[in-house]
């Protein structure tokens, strides 16, 4: 696994072993931030469900000013602090030690927006749909922000979730990747 794109290109990142956590891969990260519009204009990040953090790392490489990763597994989050020294980025980064809804209230408690969220809960779970309502309910979105939701193809969402809405989705393989605004 490599950073695609931005100023630290190339730089491998460090992964797990076994299929406990699922990194987005590189093929379907290139996608997405070939998706975003350029130059990338996203400075406050939010990465749910980090795991090895190549997704908001791939945000920093790219011009992010700050990236809040969120993980409650003991594993990823020494992973993602990791690679965050490997990439050179650990003084733009937070890490929350904690499930998503419990740091998405603290968040929000805090009065923080995000212009990116970024969602890759493990597939086949009820995770997704938690956190996209709470995020919408929260108002944690920019008003000019975006959502990318990377999912499973055999989970679907309503086009519609407490503030938010549906504008694209995209397939890769059994990866489907969804993005979402606010109204």
């Amino acid at each position: 696994m490599r950073i695609i794109g931005g100023t630290a290109k190339g730089r491998r990142l460090a992964s797990f072993r076994g299929m406990s956590i699922r990194p987005t891969t590189d093929k379907v990260r290139e996608a997405i931030f070939n998706i975003l519009p350029r130059p990338f204009t996203f400075k406050n990040v939010l990465d749910l469900f980090a795991g090895t953090g190549a997704v908001g790392i791939e945000a920093l490489s790219r011009g992010a000013e700050s990236v809040t990763f969120v993980d409650n597994d003991p594993k990823a989050v020494k992973i993602i602090k990791k690679n965050l020294d490997v990439s050179g980025f650990a003084d733009k980064a937070i890490i929350i030690d904690r499930d998503v809804q419990s740091a998405l209230d603290l968040l929000s408690r805090k009065g923080e927006k995000f212009d990116l969220i970024i969602i890759d809960p493990p597939y086949n779970t009820s995770l997704m749909g938690i956190a996209l309502n709470h995020i919408g309910e929260k108002g944690l979105l920019d008003a000019n922000g975006l959502i990318v939701a990377e999912s499973s193809k055999r989970m679907i969402w309503d086009r519609e979730v407490k503030g938010l809405k549906l504008f694209d989705r995209r397939r890769y393989g059994d990866t489907v990747v969804s993005f979402y605004n606010s109204i």
